[in-house]
């Protein structure tokens, strides 16, 4: 009840959503089922973040679209659920219950036409990496981002593309799907919650000068390996040695690549023990003689995952080492590599020569740039999402902290429910 002449303030009951990986798609289905309008901004031209680029993830250890596709019907089929690809929160103000948000969608060049008829790929005469799988391989200038993209259109790379140059695309496509002339469009959005799902992105593993990454060819970090053993990654699923393609033999998984480091980051990003383990498993089904090698500050499998490590650590062609890799060099003649670390179990130093190095490089929250434009929005020192309910500002997944994925969906649900009693705390009574 309000007082007699007293001004009602609008409270809107859409909530904004920022990152549409799973985080962010799990917060939106659990918000709409629960009858609130939801809206997604995702930076990439497809949902899923990088639970897609993913071979397998926790806990299960199944295929990413096992729980992705679920999640993308759900969408489907919920009408108060609508998101937005290529798109950037360009600036949000206001308070809980009554945000103005202003959202920039940048130009996918491709309209609501497309049928991913392919026709456009095979006379596109321009070349870009393929960021999907980490620059291994390329794609065309105009590109679907990957076999299960959601929305399934394709999409022109703004910065490769010659446009009306060239514009083979345009004529090679039989449904008037391409417009090289659009152009950005800013909408604007009236929410009452916020909830940042922001997701991360991998140290830049070029920074960690003594283990070679940029250098050499057959030095990796983890999520180049993930992509490497999916059967929709640059090699179909085989696992290659990026300089000649041979079957990996042998490889060295380097723990906490720039992480607990002063002059990196100084936080340990919770999952990367239990993913070299993980990755240590593709290869030992690949082949049965191949020999993984895994080197380690303190191997930290939480909670239920006790009992993975344990299973991988079993298998007599999986070694862990307790030191901290000096340096890793390349034999010129083979390429193969060099590994130089502190045994410190053993009080000595070891060699190692490997087919390949895997660098489990630690998880950078990818939220730069937003805390400037977003009214309320507080980060801690390592660059991560402080939740804030007196500021109707949530967060979820790795852009509040590293986490597996099973952790990121429990905390989007709980994000998803905070912003709920929000956008109910702010209604007038």
């Amino acid at each position: 009840m309000t007082d007699a002449g007293e001004e009602v303030r609008a409270v809107h009951r859409t909530i904004l959503i920022v990152g549409g990986g799973i985080a962010g798609i799990t917060a939106a289905v659990e918000a709409a089922e629960a009858g609130y309008d939801v809206t997604i901004v995702e930076k990439n031209p497809y949902l899923g973040g990088r639970v897609a680029q993913l071979n397998k993830y926790f806990p299960k250890l199944c295929p990413p679209y096992c729980g992705l596709e679920i999640n993308f019907q759900r969408i489907r089929k919920e009408p108060r659920v609508r998101f937005f690809t290529l798109a950037e929160v360009q600036k949000l103000e206001g308070g809980p219950g009554n945000f103005d948000a202003t959202i920039v969608l940048h130009p996918r060049y491709v309209n609501d036409r497309c049928t991913a008829c392919n026709a456009c790929v095979a006379v596109c005469p321009v070349g870009r990496p393929n960021s999907f799988n980490y620059g291994m391989g390329t794609t065309k200038a105009i590109y679907l981002p990957h076999e299960m993209a959601v929305p399934m259109k394709y999409v022109i790379d703004g910065t490769a593309c010659k446009g009306s140059e060239c514009a083979r695309c345009v004529a090679a496509c039989a449904y008037s799907a391409i417009d090289l002339a659009m152009q950005p469009r800013t909408v604007t959005l009236k929410v009452g919650a916020v909830i940042m799902a922001t997701g991360w992105k991998p140290y830049d593993a070029t920074r960690i000068d003594n283990l070679g990454f940029g250098r050499y060819p057959n030095v990796i970090t983890n999520v180049m390996l993930e992509r490497l053993a999916a059967p929709n990654g640059p090699t179909r699923g085989k696992i290659q040695r990026p300089s000649d393609g041979k079957p990996v033999r042998s490889a060295a998984f380097i723990q906490c690549a720039g992480s607990r480091d002063v002059n990196h980051l100084g936080y340990c990003s919770g999952i990367c023990c239990l993913a070299s383990l993980k990755e240590a498993t593709y290869l030992r089904e690949q082949n049965p003689d191949a020999k993984a090698h895994i080197f380690y500050i303190d191997l930290r499998t939480p909670g239920t995952y006790e009992y993975f490590s344990k299973k991988v650590q079993s298998d007599p062609n999986v070694s862990i080492m307790k030191g901290k890799v000096a340096r890793i060099e390349e034999v010129p003649a083979t390429r193969d590599l060099i590994v130089e670390a502190e045994d410190i179990l053993a009080a000595t130093k070891t060699r190692l020569t490997v087919d390949l190095v895997v660098l489990a490089t630690g998880m950078v929250p990818s939220i730069e740039g937003t805390v400037s434009k977003t009214a309320g929005l507080t980060l801690d020192a390592d660059a991560f999402v402080v939740p804030d309910a007196a500021a109707g500002i949530f967060a979820a997944g790795c852009a509040r902290s590293p986490v597996d994925v099973a952790t990121a969906t429990q905390e989007a649900t709980a994000a998803a429910l905070f912003a709920i009693q929000t956008i109910r705390s702010a209604a007038p009574r």
